[in-house]
């Protein structure tokens, strides 16, 4: 009896961490679906929709810029939607570039049973280029990825056909994007329970974590790219980030912005982002 206690007693602290981890890993993958108004008035375009590989009818907005302007797509982060990125397209679209915003698979107004992290996702970017290619004929075309939609652009297979990328604080490896966010939240002494949320993604979505590894892929993109880090981040830290741009073709650059975390650069310094992003893609996609 005494034995069989003992046992119980062992066994319990881990039972609760393997059912924690499983508790937390549906609720990071559970979709984040919501209704969305309709597109802002100061910005002439329209609502639309395509189908992806995902498996999702993509929703999102189409607003046509200057004939020869060039073309963006826009790729919001995890657990976001396209809300996040419409005052990216308000400037974009003052300077003449048609823009297209919209919501990955499980995210927003786009149905999806799971949150992939970039995975499914990747398959919404190469559904969006296309949509923007036929929508916007003759243009070049760029891509913003925020964080996970900048994964998903990366992952794309084959690479996207884009003309230029800005890549904003992009995950090198999911599982050190996982560890990151864990260590955060609970200290260096949690970092084992990333391995117990990365395992799961076999079970629950069919991939392993050697499938959403951007720093495998960037290799593979030749096209100019801007990679844009938070000097503070902490859940993409800024050697990370280096580690991410080291391991990219040319052509490239870096823009390091002081003092940001993992926040919406745009948002934080709004001035400047908008002379880097505009000088970047009018250089490139003009």
């Amino acid at each position: 009896m005494k034995l069989k206690l003992l046992i119980a007693l062992l066994l319990a602290p881990v039972l609760i961490v393997v059912i924690g981890s499983w508790v937390a890993g549906t609720i990071l993958t559970a979709p984040v679906t919501q209704s969305i108004d309709d597109l802002p008035p100061d910005l002439n375009g329209r609502a639309i929709q395509f189908q992806s590989d995902s498996g999702s009818t993509i929703h999102g907005w189409f607003i046509p810029g200057t004939k020869g302007a060039g073309a963006v797509a826009l790729m919001h982060g995890v657990r976001a939607n396209r809300l996040s990125m419409v005052d990216r397209a308000r400037f974009l679209s003052r300077a003449g570039f048609s823009v297209l915003v919209f919501d990955f698979q499980a995210h927003g107004e786009s149905n999806g049973k799971r949150i992939t992290f970039g995975y499914l996702e990747s398959s919404d970017a190469k559904a969006a280029i296309k949509f923007l290619r036929e929508n916007a004929p003759g243009e070049k075309v760029g891509v913003i990825g925020v964080s996970m939609g900048g994964a998903a652009s990366v992952l794309a297979s084959p690479p996207l056909q884009v003309d230029a990328m800005v890549l904003e604080m992009v995950y090198p490896t999911i599982d050190q994007a996982v560890r990151n966010r864990i260590t955060m939240r609970l200290g260096s002494w949690s970092g084992f329970l990333g391995h117990m949320l990365t395992w799961q993604s076999r079970q629950r979505l069919g991939i392993n974590s050697t499938d959403l590894r951007p720093i495998d892929r960037v290799g593979d993109l030749h096209m100019p790219k801007l990679f844009i880090a938070g000097a503070e981040d902490k859940h993409t830290t800024i050697d990370e980030s280096r580690s991410l741009y080291e391991a990219a073709a040319g052509p490239k650059e870096l823009w390091i912005v002081p003092g940001a975390a993992h926040v919406d650069v745009h948002a934080k310094v709004k001035e400047e982002y908008e002379q880097r992003v505009l000088q970047f893609f009018r250089n490139n996609l003009r």
